[in-house]
């Protein structure tokens, strides 16, 4: 999926599942997940910062194409990659399990998806709660693994010159991915030729990405 695509039929979801930094590469590494970026969610106090968080829980936002990726593909992968016993109650609210909906129709998919997994994995300790506010983290924590590559972060400020530009990129959830080791770069270039981007810029990106040093 291209960084041009627009976004009318995507669709937004918040879930918690221990540090926020592994899960935006597991998620960023996934064909279908347009976006991803970490912040806090679920809780009521004013403005969160990673230093003073209140009550708010540490939250993966994605953007996905439903088109291309699942709820039960996305939930699956999801209580699959923790364990919502060990993370609950730790930190307070820092580390909850946690999934926010942001309508009737998430909400009900959730809730069967939930429903689905516990006969197999029994109850799961995940707080289902509406959807009220995002609150983006501090760019340091966006991208984590990735920008441990300084190499990686210089080559894309080419194709992305702000912080906000590289941080809302496919390609670089994808890369994140990479760095975390969800994703190897062969599957990302089999992925890329599939964009529907013209056959220059799958060169060009692709040129990219293999001169990065790792």
């Amino acid at each position: 999926m291209s960084d041009n695509q627009h976004a009318n039929n995507f669709h937004t979801i918040t879930l918690g599942m221990g540090c926020y930094w592994s899960p935006e590469a597991l998620f960023g590494a996934m064909p279908g997940v347009i976006k991803t970026r970490v912040g806090f969610a679920g809780g009521t106090s004013h403005e969160p910062t990673y230093r003073n968080m209140g009550d708010h829980t540490e939250t993966v936002e994605l953007i996905v194409d439903p088109a291309l990726v699942s709820y039960d593909t996305l939930l699956e992968t999801f209580w699959n990659n923790h364990n919502p016993y060990n993370i609950n109650g730790y930190k307070d609210r820092q580390y909850q399990s946690l999934l926010l909906y942001r309508d009737e129709e998430q909400e009900e998919a959730f809730r069967r998806i939930k429903n689905r997994m516990e006969r197999d994995k029994g109850i799961l300790d995940t707080e289902l709660a509406p959807f009220q506010a995002f609150y983006p983290a501090e760019t340091r924590h966006q991208k984590y693994y990735l920008k441990r590559f300084p190499d990686a972060v210089a080559k894309l400020s080419t194709l992305y010159p702000s912080d906000e530009e590289l941080e809302n990129s496919t390609l670089v959830a994808r890369l994140n991915g990479v760095a975390k080791g969800f994703l190897s770069l062969e599957r990302l270039q089999h992925e890329i030729d599939q964009w529907p981007i013209s056959t220059n810029e799958k060169a060009e990106i692709i040129s990219l990405i293999r001169q990065i040093h790792w």
